[in-house]
Parts: C-alpha cells; sequence; structure tokens
C-alpha cells in the first residue's frame, strides 16, 4: 500500500540525514525501497493520469517539510536537510506529521493556518472535515498555486538581470499593455538607461508609453521609499505619466505609501509574490499539467 504523503516526512529526513544531498529521483528509488513498494505499486498513477501516485506524493511530502524548514534545495532537483531538521531527528520523535509541521511558523504561514502549540495541536487532515468538497477543491488549488509561485521565484532569481528584464517585457504585452503593437516592448541599454530598465509602447506612434525599473533581488530583500524617489525623479526626466517598479524583493510601508501619493505620474509597484501570481494567471513560464471540469446538472434538460 503507498502511504500518504503526510506519512513519509521521518523517513525521508532520515534519508537525508544520511548524506551531504540527494537528487529527487534518488530520494524516491531509496524510500521505495524502505517502504518495500513493488514495481506494480510504483506504476500506479493519479485517476487524471497526470502522474504517478508515489511519486506525487513523495513530491507534496518534500513541498511541505521544505515549507517547515526542515529540508531545503541547493540547487533543482537536488535536497538537503536543514539543522531544523537535523534537530527534529535528534528528539527521536515517533512520529512527524503535519501535526508536527504544525509547530513551525513557515509552515503555518505556507497553509494559512496559526502556529499550534503542542496542547492546540490538530492535524490540518482534520481541520477539512468541516469542508464541504468544493472548498477542498478551492483550498487544494490555492495551495498548489502557492507553491507554484514560490518555484517561479526562484526560478527567476535563478537568472540574470538581463533574463528578468526581458521576462517582465514579456510579462506586460501577456497582460496585454502595447501586446497588438510590434516591437511594443523595450529593454534599454545599461550604459545609457537613466534609471529606466524597459519601455512599454500603448500606442503604434508612441504617445503613451509605460516606464518600467526591473529589480532583480533576493525576495527577502525590503526595498524602501528612496529607491521609490530615485524611480520617481527618472520618470519626471522622461516628463512620463507612467512608471511600473517591479522587483523580486518586497516594498516596505513607507515606499507604498510614497507611490500613492504621486500626482504628476501614475505609479505602480509590483513585488515578487504578485509577479509571480500575474505569470501564473498570464501563462508565462508555466504550463497546463492536468484540466479538471466541475460539472452540475442541467435543469433545462430534465424540464423539456
Amino acid at each position: 500500500m503507498i502511504p500518504k504523503y503526510n506519512e513519509i516526512y521521518k523517513e525521508i529526513l532520515e534519508i537525508l540525514n544520511q548524506v551531504d544531498e540527494m537528487k529527487n529521483s534518488e530520494l524516491r528509488d531509496r524510500l521505495a525501497d524502505i517502504l518495500k513498494l513493488s514495481l506494480e505499486d510504483r506504476e500506479v498513477f493519479l485517476p487524471s493520469g497526470a502522474r504517478r501516485v508515489f511519486d506525487d506524493r513523495v513530491s507534496w511530502g518534500t513541498v511541505y517539510l521544505k515549507k517547515a524548514g526542515l529540508i531545503e534545495n541547493t540547487k533543482r532537483g537536488v535536497l538537503k536537510i536543514t539543522p531544523l531538521g537535523v534537530e527534529l531527528l535528534k528528539n527521536n520523535p515517533s512520529v512527524i506529521d503535519n501535526n508536527t509541521l504544525s509547530q513551525y511558523e513557515k509552515f503555518c504561514e505556507f497553509t494559512g493556518t496559526k502556529i499550534k502549540s503542542k496542547e492546540q495541536m490538530i492535524s490540518i487532515e482534520e481541520s477539512t472535515q468541516d469542508l464541504t468538497p468544493q472548498d477542498i477543491l478551492e483550498k487544494a488549488f490555492n495551495e498548489i498555486n502557492r507553491e507554484l509561485e514560490d518555484e517561479i521565484l526562484t526560478e527567476v532569481l535563478r537568472k540574470d538581470f538581463i533574463f528578468f528584464e526581458n521576462l517582465v517585457i514579456k510579462l506586460l504585452q501577456k497582460i496585454g499593455y502595447g501586446s497588438l503593437i510590434e516591437n511594443s516592448g523595450i529593454v534599454t541599454k545599461k550604459s545609457n538607461d537613466e534609471g529606466i530598465d524597459g519601455i512599454i509602447k500603448q500606442d503604434k506612434l508612441g504617445f503613451d508609453l509605460i516606464y518600467v525599473q526591473a529589480k532583480r533581488w533576493d525576495k527577502d530583500t525590503t526595498i524602501g521609499r528612496p529607491e521609490i524617489q530615485k524611480f520617481v525623479g527618472a520618470l519626471a526626466g522622461k516628463g512620463a505619466k507612467k512608471g511600473l517598479f517591479i522587483t523580486t524583493g518586497r516594498f516596505s510601508e513607507g515606499a507604498k505609501n510614497y507611490s500613492q501619493e504621486q500626482h504628476s505620474a501614475k505609479l505602480v509597484l509590483i513585488d515578487g509574490k504578485e509577479l509571480a501570481k500575474l505569470m501564473v494567471e498570464f501563462n508565462l513560464g508555466v504550463s497546463i499539467e492536468t484540466t479538471y471540469q466541475i460539472k452540475k446538472i442541467d435543469t433545462d434538460f430534465f424540464e423539456d
């Protein structure tokens, strides 16, 4: 019998605790051996046919352990146990499940739950008992998207600033800005960008322009008011009416408030989380893996 994703946490941690790092494929093979799964077990597919059940459960098991900060990716497709994971194993818990993970703040942030003390712990599976099937589906959909958005941001940060600036222009075109105009998106040259990384033409003659600054910084970097002031100065130098500051980091409240106070130019700020959400929404850098159709009865058919 193939165990659930939340029933293999301890085995995953114990395997990774024995090595410096390990590829996902090697982890799956080692885990299958420990669990004594047959080849037939490993070849069972999800009802959608999109993925193997065992592979999917291992994948989600590692996702949740990563969200709790117990393991991490050293590079794409390679995992390593963290000091927090080693510390947990040293306590020799009899079981490691979602109750255990709910003691970690980062895990609770990801699942949208409050951190639990030992006295308060209720498993995440039990907390869904009062939800309708539609509620559970929505919850799962949002959780999958949150993981995808986090993965997108990680991949963007692996690339250089040139890739990022081009990505921003492509995203704006996907959203619809200048998408019907040939050569509507321009990435400026570094030697003479004057604080502007890109320009979007919204009309053929170039009367209506959006000036873009794209900063590929660590996702935990906070961008304050001074950086936004510099960008406003660059916009003023161009006589611009529209500006977009987009980053993989995050904005301080001071930066957000300052952007909203501007009257000479409309200024929009997009942080890393919003960037990833927009990439998912407009299918940039992602592909559709599976489509589920939710159907309801056609009352008109039965009325006739």
